[in-house]
């Protein structure tokens, strides 16, 4: 038996949210995992739990939340909007003169922020630590992304939407240091911005001090999750998907992204050998923002009510009135190997799919209608309800790579949900 452990508190009305939070540990193939959520700018639940009896992970305990980093990215660039200095329409070479160059001269903001760069992956492996504050400093990241190509599946422009997993944060990066008048990188700004004012942990490049803080990612082998995914019993299954519905979205997303399937990319990082590498020190030192933001979920739901409350926390002001509407404004649907509705700030709004209806489309919308933000691979969501008021931030350890667009944690924000229905 697992040896479960389940720590923190919950208001009234939100037990039920407890009970299942620690029922998924129970019944999932988990390992550490935190849970806060906001309602109406107050904390409602902040729980925190281990199910193999770590008693040294705690809701303070820093985790790789992968892509949940990218509205990281949003937020710090609407911050350049509240700051009336970033204009989303505005040509990157509005900011960033040397961009243009190999093509790129007519690429808007918005562009970049919708994943329709045509920079989808570098054509070269980058060294960890130039990705280190000091080497992005001296333009190493920069003058690569200067001189590097487009690339687009499709000579339609309404098909070239294509998933910027870990260069759409590079750039931002690059845009950001450009704009900000102190020339600060993103992780410079969230520590000065966000982490210290809110008393809120999320990094982007991990100060060496707060290394030993990091809980590290155990991601789940795609076979034995695929075995895991075959037992009959619900009841038994350490997975949130049957074998049959893993095995339609899976063969849904490698049709719908077969045209760049296969493509032959380097590998992101020097030595990289398997997912395992983002434990490494050397890329948690870096600012790699679209895949490796380190936060707590307590940190994540502090600014995501933010978000939830048109820009103000607690009475602090992330962004004002205008930018937090630009952020939200004119979502696009498009296809990225699943239906997504970006914001021209980056952020993804969730609602009924489009027809026709695939498995990963409902999986990725159903349950979720109403909420911006977006999600990390294998596990954490990072997401706001503006209508409702609500904050939602969830953050494993255990990474279940084959669930694509985290249904397991959207078990949790549906239990919200129906804990908010009169």
């Amino acid at each position: 038996m697992n040896q479960v452990i389940v720590s923190g508190t919950v208001k009234p009305a939100f037990e039920s949210v407890k009970a299942l939070f620690e029922k998924n540990l129970h019944r999932y193939l988990e390992d550490n995992a935190q849970l806060c959520i906001y309602v109406d700018d107050q904390c409602v639940v902040d729980l925190w739990g281990s199910a193999n009896g770590d008693t040294d992970f705690t809701g303070d305990s820093l985790i790789n939340v992968f892509s949940s980093g990218k509205s990281l990215e949003s937020i710090g660039m609407a911050w350049l909007v509240s700051e009336g200095l970033l204009d989303y329409d505005a040509k990157v070479i509005t900011y960033w003169p040397e961009f243009g160059d190999a093509g790129k001269a007519d690429l808007t903001v918005a562009d970049i922020m919708r994943h329709e760069a045509g920079l989808a992956a570098l054509n070269q492996t980058l060294n960890p630590r130039d990705l280190h504050r000091d080497k992005l400093q001296a333009n190493h990241i920069g003058a690569i992304i200067e001189s590097h190509p487009l690339y687009y599946r499709s000579s339609d422009a309404a098909d070239r939407r294509e998933y910027h997993a870990l260069t759409r944060g590079w750039i931002i990066n690059e845009i950001f240091r450009r704009v900000d008048p102190q020339r600060r990188t993103l992780g410079t700004f969230l520590e000065q911005n966000i982490k210290n004012p809110l008393k809120a942990d999320v990094m982007i490049g991990v100060p060496p001090e707060d290394l030993g803080r990091i809980t590290k990612l155990k991601p789940v082998g795609l076979k034995q999750h695929l075995q895991l995914s075959m037992h009959p019993m619900k009841s038994r299954r350490k997975t949130h998907h049957n074998f049959m519905q893993l095995a339609a979205r899976l063969t849904g997303f490698v049709l719908r992204n077969r045209r760049t399937m296969g493509l032959k990319r380097p590998v992101p990082f020097e030595g990289m050998q398997s997912i395992n590498a983002f434990n490494e020190p050397s890329i948690a030192l870096g600012e790699t923002p679209s895949a490796n933001a380190h936060c707590s979920a307590r940190g994540l739901a502090k600014l995501g009510s933010a978000m939830a409350m048109g820009g103000v926390t607690g009475g602090h002001q992330v962004i004002n009135a205008s930018a937090w509407q630009a952020l939200h404004d004119r979502p696009i649907q498009r296809d990225m190997g699943m239906n997504t509705a970006f914001t021209q700030g980056g952020v993804a709004l969730f609602g009924p799919p489009p027809t026709p209806v695939s498995a990963i489309d409902r999986g990725l919308n159903n349950g979720r209608e109403g909420f911006f933000g977006w999600m990390g691979l294998g596990g954490s969501i990072f997401q706001w309800h503006p209508n409702l008021k609500i904050a939602f931030a969830f953050v494993p350890t255990s990474l279940h790579v084959l669930d694509f667009v985290n249904e397991r944690g959207k078990t949790l924000q549906a239990e919200v949900l129906r804990c908010l229905k009169p």
